[in-house]
């Protein structure tokens, strides 16, 4: 870690030198707590009708999830560089292996699938891994699709998925809390073709996404978004948003949810010069991952809707998140939002950290955690 001097004796400096202690100490304290709290799924409460089991417990730091087309899931990472494939040979809904198929990687985070092939990605750049599920124990080494992305570590952990238009969205994270950066890709959405050409920026003003989805009918892009840090426990909110075409700006760093400008940058900018978010999240919920529904298990009431995965907050005096939500629409609007799978924080303190989502062909939700290092299986059954 590079080395971080602070004059304390300056008061607003030794305010970020608080902050920036903070922060490292909640670092190592949960990466040193990682896979050391036993899986309460007990405690884990739903709604009437589902249930919520262990899919594998042998995937540490689990993070996005993508699944190829023989039914093999694969596992994005962070801190442990790695990627994972597992795999269900006899269809009972448990992992049957749990294999590494990439190790050594730069916060591996981002994982999709697409004509065959693993695309994965780092801090800077694109890995496609071809034909990856006729070679699970031996894969090939990668192809550097796009190597073209900034390479800062801030908010750098990226996302990925193909959307209906053929293309390959990857955001880039603000590389800071909040910050007006030149380079127009900090703070954006953007998008390539699966060789890596035609890079551009498809949305903006996106400080952290780490979770999107099209809507099933409308091929409308929606995504989550993290709020800035340091306003207060109850500000701003976490977001859920949706951009129906290519250009939009979504406020960062001058505009935060509906109705917060930022102290700093606010006066900058009107706030109708921005999308505003479809629905506030709750503040410093971390939401992530997002997936409309679009199997056959759950009730009807529950197709099309979104679930969202809340990963849970770092920094609030009483922890928030920690769960699985559901926003419901109207038409295509955003209707509720509503806490839909709860428990992995207990007065207080959390055995476990939902990150991602993915929809299974016989209708089951699998939920990443990279927390308890497991993925989980909610089904239900009248």
């Amino acid at each position: 870690m590079a080395r971080t001097e602070c004059n304390c004796n300056d008061k607003d400096v030794g305010k970020t030198c608080l902050r920036l202690l903070f922060t490292i100490i909640f670092s190592l304290a949960l990466s040193s707590a990682c896979n050391s709290a036993p899986l309460q799924l007990d405690k884990i409460k739903l709604p009437p009708g589902f249930s919520i089991a262990v899919y594998t417990a042998k995937v540490p730091g689990a993070r996005a999830l993508a699944l190829g087309a023989k039914g093999t899931l694969f596992v994005g990472s962070r801190s442990e560089g790695k990627v994972y494939a597992i795999v269900d040979r006899n269809n009972d809904q448990q992992a049957d292996e749990v294999l590494v198929i990439a190790s050594g990687l730069r916060s591996p985070n981002g994982v999709a699938f697409r004509a065959g092939a693993l695309y994965v990605a780092e801090i800077n750049r694109v890995l496609r891994f071809d034909n990856i599920e006729t070679q699970l124990h031996s894969p090939s080494a990668p192809v550097v699709v796009n190597a073209s992305f900034p390479d800062k570590s801030h908010h750098g952990w990226k996302f990925i998925r193909f959307g209906p238009d053929g293309k390959l969205y990857v955001p880039v994270g603000a590389p800071c809390n909040v910050c007006e950066e030149k380079d127009p890709r900090f703070a954006s959405i953007m998008r390539m073709d699966p060789d890596g050409s035609n890079l551009e920026i498809f949305a903006r003003g996106v400080r952290n996404t780490v979770g999107f989805d099209w809507h099933p009918r409308n091929g409308e892009l929606w995504f989550t978004d993290n709020g800035r840090d340091w306003l207060g426990d109850n500000q701003p909110p976490d977001e859920l948003n949706r951009a129906p075409q290519a250009g939009l700006h979504f406020g960062f760093p001058y505009w935060h949810g509906r109705d917060t400008a930022d102290p700093e940058y606010g006066v900058k900018r009107r706030r109708d010069e921005f999308i505003l978010p479809e629905m506030e999240l709750g503040a410093h919920v971390a939401a992530l991952g997002m997936r409309f529904y679009t199997g056959k298990m759950f009730p009807a009431s529950y197709q099309e809707q979104i679930f969202i995965a809340e990963h849970g907050s770092w920094n609030r005096s009483v922890p928030s998140g920690y769960r699985i939500t559901l926003v419901r629409l109207k038409g295509n609007r955003t209707d509720s939002y509503e806490t839909f799978a709860e428990g992995w924080l207990e007065k207080g303190s959390a055995w476990g950290r939902p990150v991602d989502l993915q929809v299974m062909p016989d209708g089951s939700l699998l939920v990443s955690d990279d927390k308890a290092g497991a993925i989980y299986r909610i089904s239900y059954r009248p």
